[in-house]
């Protein structure tokens, strides 16, 4: 699914470096989230 700049992403949930579960949602409480995707090298991206 392609997002259009400035539009909400879908709500998902990702481990922390600390084995914790981070939901997007509860990061929405706090304040704005900017997301950043970096493909590696060898991503056909």
């Amino acid at each position: 699914m392609k997002l259009k700049v400035g539009s909400k992403a879908p709500d998902f949930t990702l481990p922390s470096h600390l084995d914790r579960k981070i939901r997007l949602s509860s990061l929405y409480e706090k304040g704005p989230v900017i997301l950043a995707f970096f493909p590696l090298a060898w991503t056909p991206i």
